[in-house]
């Protein structure tokens, strides 16, 4: 069972909570087979009161929703039914700091033909930050993001992410903590689960859309640097502009704000402590539990 569900552990499946363990699904499904299902990851927090919030539900099951259509995946729920829903999947499990994952799954189908119906499954479970706490050694990967005409890119779809597991699981073979995926045009995408922003001379630049999964946690960081005053690039750019930086970070839902010690065994100059990045880092961490953040930002 690992970490991820134990005897007691409850879910969500097709409209019933159920024991995590008595749970089956269809070893025939076009999912298991293909990797054709759509996905989600959120958070829930404890907040500074006590109350349990998670974060940017909303946005996090609006998107499950367009990458189901996105992926030709028939969608009979709606948002609202399934914060709900999630809201007593936690209550059940006794969880407020918690990961949130619902897939959307497909039923038996050796064929390629588009499915009358899909499945739905939410699982919760206790989960530190995805890639620690402490500052990560980041390798440029040999695997490249996947080409948008090839994908729809923008939608979380499970079969993307055995592109993400190959760059990962190569990078930590090497002796890092992740990977970072370059496009097809030899610009700087995404990790395999977090978006990238990199600093220099106190302003932010991340990729622009178009090559990868532009994420709720990017949009995030983005809204808090216009809140704090922060100038915040969306470009293309190449490895060789990001090893320039000053410093860098990966952000996501599962990783949240982690800083990057060095790329290519290449440091970043500036102390992660002294950074602009560091206060975002610290906003993010305000934002999600509710709490009051006073940036020491001396901006214009």
């Amino acid at each position: 069972m690992g970490s991820y569900y134990n005897d007691d552990t409850v879910l969500w499946l097709n409209g019933t909570f159920v024991k995590a363990k008595e749970a089956t699904m269809d070893l025939y499904s076009q999912s298991f087979h293909y990797g054709y299902a759509v996905f989600e990851g959120i958070r829930s927090y404890k907040t500074h009161l006590g109350e349990t919030r998670i974060f940017k539900a909303v946005e996090h099951y609006d998107r499950l929703q367009r990458s189901a259509l996105d992926m030709n995946m028939p969608y009979t729920w709606n948002t609202s039914e399934l914060i709900s829903i999630t809201c007593e999947l936690l209550q059940k499990n006794g969880l407020q700091d918690a990961y949130i994952r619902p897939v959307v799954y497909a039923p038996a189908n050796m064929k390629f033909d588009q499915n009358e119906r899909s499945f739905l499954v939410i699982e919760v479970w206790k989960m530190e930050p995805f890639l620690g706490e402490q500052l990560v050694r980041v390798m440029t990967s040999s695997f490249q993001r996947p080409n948008p005409k090839g994908f729809k890119i923008t939608a979380k779809a499970s079969g993307h992410y055995v592109n993400s597991i190959l760059a990962s699981q190569e990078a930590k073979a090497k002796g890092y903590d992740e990977a970072l995926l370059l496009d097809m045009n030899n610009h700087v995408a995404e990790a395999p689960g977090a978006n990238v922003f990199f600093e220099k001379d106190g302003r932010l630049f991340t990729p622009a859309a178009g090559n990868i999964l532009p994420g709720i946690t990017r949009a995030t960081v983005i809204e808090l640097c216009q809140e704090m005053g922060v100038p915040v690039i969306e470009k293309f750019f190449t490895i060789e502009e990001l090893k320039n930086a000053d410093t860098a970070f990966f952000c996501g839902t599962a990783a949240e704000i982690v800083g990057i010690e060095s790329l290519d065994d290449e440091k970043f100059p500036m102390p992660w402590n002294q950074s602009v990045s560091r206060q975002i880092q610290e906003a993010y961490k305000h934002l999600v539990t509710e709490k009051e953040f006073k940036s020491s930002l001396a901006l214009a």
